[in-house]
């Protein structure tokens, strides 16, 4: 082909003026690549007079962005909004039902919403592509779809959100709480003002329901991943992972379970302890990381930064260069007639070691109390170290228990034995142990 690919960008926030950068920057090595120029035709965004730093003078301006998906003159419709719903997903819907290739960053709107748009890309013959919806610019969509096409994936699992990981290790490396830690990241842009979709793990359970249909020809489910975030994380936890060679990471993990001759899929993003010689454990700052096991290849790893407007503008411009060279792939490796519709698994039979804090009164009795409550859930107990002297014998003290390997079934049983006990001053905390 000799004709450009013409494209329509909604949205001008740092990822899409990154686009425009890029495309300015690298125009004649990526048309080389793609084999034909990649041209933005139009553009729209909330406020024409915004000063981005990047002409815009050569583009049409659309003051209403589903106009771009009507415009005769574009190939491709790149929306770089965000949201599950509202514009973005009605701009993606008339694009695709429009003859218009679709290119997103969208994770929330893929997660709740890919099924449909996948259907309806295939329906129009048309291209959905989402490689910066999950990890910025580690290129695992592809390298799960295409690179490892040939594996039966086993196990996913890893670091998915910078924001998270960035609070983490700046708490290993200060030793200061999670409210100072988090506050200092917001002040440096690490963190959004109101950090309650990174910090309670809902951004990485978006990413994590993409990875897993993916990597196991599922249809999405985000509505079946257990999630919980590090918001109750402490210094203590961070110093007792430490002590065990661990360190805390927001992990999500999915793998594929088989009961009874039926499939079930297990989807988790929660707060774990990282062994020191795993290699999440060296993944540090604002850095994303996704482990894929296949059982052939083995053991994978994508790492890089997965935020920013270069890394994500940079998978944007990928996916681009994909529809230019004429790459037909369904939108998840498999038509979505082809997609499993597999139910979630029940987690009580995942075997491992757990980390257990509980804040308590300073009372006798309370340490009796907890080891009678995991020797009736048969939970054996490996260690048990307390935390904190109060002044006044009133405060609440921290005591953390590391269990044997043993049912996940068995520590949820104590904790609901543990249940409303007037001797915990909260819930307690409770982290798996990854090998």
């Amino acid at each position: 082909m000799t004709h450009p690919l013409r494209i329509a960008l909604a949205g001008l926030g740092t990822v899409g003026a990154g686009v425009i950068r890029l495309l300015d920057a690298n125009g004649g090595l990526i048309a080389a690549r793609a084999g034909r120029a990649i041209e933005v035709v139009a553009v729209s965004a909330r406020s024409r007079g915004k000063d981005r730093g990047i002409d815009l003078s050569a583009y049409a301006w659309e003051d209403d962005m589903t106009a771009l998906a009507k415009r005769p003159d574009v190939d491709v419709v790149v929306e770089l909004v965000g949201g599950s719903d509202g514009p973005a997903l009605t701009l993606a819907r008339q694009a695709l039902g429009g003859g218009k290739a679709l290119v997103t960053a969208n994770k929330a709107m893929i997660a709740h919403h890919g099924m449909e748009l996948a259907a309806l890309a295939e329906q129009h013959g048309l291209a959905l592509k989402f490689e910066a919806a999950v990890a910025g610019g580690i290129p695992v969509i592809k390298g799960l779809g295409e690179g490892a096409a040939a594996n039966r994936i086993e196990r996913l699992y890893g670091i998915l959100n910078g924001t998270c990981n960035y609070i983490l290790t700046q708490m290993e490396s200060t030793g200061a709480d999670f409210g100072g830690v988090l506050k200092a990241a917001q002040d440096l842009g690490y963190a959004e003002a109101d950090p309650t979709f990174d910090v309670e793990g809902v951004d990485a359970a978006h990413k994590l329901a993409i990875l897993a249909a993916l990597a196991f020809g599922t249809a999405v489910d985000f509505g079946a991943v257990d999630i919980s975030g590090i918001s109750r994380i402490r210094a203590a936890d961070i110093a007792q992972a430490d002590a065990l060679g661990h360190v805390i990471r927001l992990v999500g993990q999915a793998e594929m379970q088989t009961v009874k001759g039926e499939h079930r899929l297990f989807q988790r993003v929660q707060p774990v302890l990282v062994a020191k010689d795993h290699p999440l454990a060296a993944v540090d700052g604002p850095t994303n990381a996704v482990v894929a096991e296949g059982n052939f290849v083995g053991r994978l790893l994508f790492q890089g930064r997965g935020a920013g407007d270069g890394p994500t503008a940079s998978a944007v411009v990928a996916d681009l260069i994909d529809i230019a060279r004429g790459n037909a792939v369904p939108a998840f490796s498999l038509p979505v007639a082809m997609l499993e519709e597999a139910p979630a698994a029940d987690p009580g039979n995942r075997l491992g070691r757990h980390y257990m804090r509980f804040t308590v009164a300073d009372r006798p009795g309370v340490l009796a109390e907890i080891t009678a409550a995991m020797r009736d859930a048969g939970v054996s107990i490996e260690s048990m170290i307390q935390h904190g002297h109060p002044l006044d014998g009133l405060d609440p003290v921290l005591v953390a228990i590391v269990s044997h390997e043993g049912p996940e079934s068995a520590v949820a049983a104590a904790m609901r034995l543990l249940e409303g006990s007037p001797s915990l001053a909260e819930p307690p905390l409770v982290m798996p142990l990854l090998g």
